[in-house]
């Protein structure tokens, strides 16, 4: 079995298992973003889309060193919750940080590079989870 196979098998059990878990999950990541600082936070419904992930998380630091502090806060505070991801590309350089959680990816970009790669609009047809406004 592929391990493409595997990643969508085991995202499906994951569903089966908890249906809510990977929103609050996606939820839970995209808060801590927005205490980090991280700003143009959207976070993408791609359950109807694929089968390898539940939400992509995508959100903006203003530089390099923003961009790793969020992956910093993100991956400590979530391993104190007993969250590991299944791999961390990109930390070094922090230009595109990628925190992969299985069912929720979060992809954490300098302005240059969110707009060069431009995943809301490869996503355009995804839904995207209502955040709360985190000035009201």
């Amino acid at each position: 079995m592929s391990a493409e196979l595997k990643r969508e098998d085991a995202v499906a059990a994951k569903r089966e298992d908890a249906p809510d878990a990977s929103e609050a999950l996606a939820r839970r990541i995209a808060a801590l973003v927005d205490d980090k600082l991280g700003e143009e936070i959207v976070v993408l419904d791609m359950r109807s889309l694929v089968g390898y992930t539940d939400f992509l998380i995508l959100a903006t630091a203003r530089n390099e060193r923003l961009a790793k502090a969020i992956h910093d806060d993100v991956y400590h505070q979530l391993k104190r919750e007993g969250l590991l991801p299944g791999r961390a590309e990109g930390v070094q350089e922090a230009r595109w940080v990628l925190l992969d959680y299985l069912d929720c990816v979060l992809h954490v970009f300098v302005p240059e590079a969110r707009e060069h790669y431009r995943l809301e609009q490869l996503w355009g047809e995804a839904p995207r989870l209502e955040l709360q406004d985190p000035a009201s």
